[in-house]
């Protein structure tokens, strides 16, 4: 993996991750019981946006990580995947 490579895996990581822990807590205007005029009653009340992107960081940041030292520390090699058919022969 090289630079170009790991800021790609951590991107998307980062964006799938999010789409994850922005559910997380979340409460909607229904719940709430303040629906305000011209939106959608299950749009979210409250977003906090900022620790959620905190979060986020920090989770995909852990998750890259995690790839890395598979990729780097060798536990999957190339000839592991290119092998990997034969393993369900």
């Amino acid at each position: 993996m090289n630079l170009t490579g790991g800021i790609v895996l951590y991107a998307v990581l980062w964006f799938l991750t999010l789409f994850i822990v922005v559910l997380i807590g979340q409460r909607s205007q229904q719940d709430a019981g303040e629906i305000v005029p011209g939106t959608h009653a299950g749009a979210p009340a409250d977003l906090r946006l900022k620790p959620k992107l905190i979060w986020t960081s920090v989770i995909a940041a852990i998750i890259w990580a995690a790839i890395a030292y598979v990729i780097f520390g060798g536990l999957i090699t190339r000839a592991d995947i290119a092998n990997l058919d034969r393993m369900f022969r």
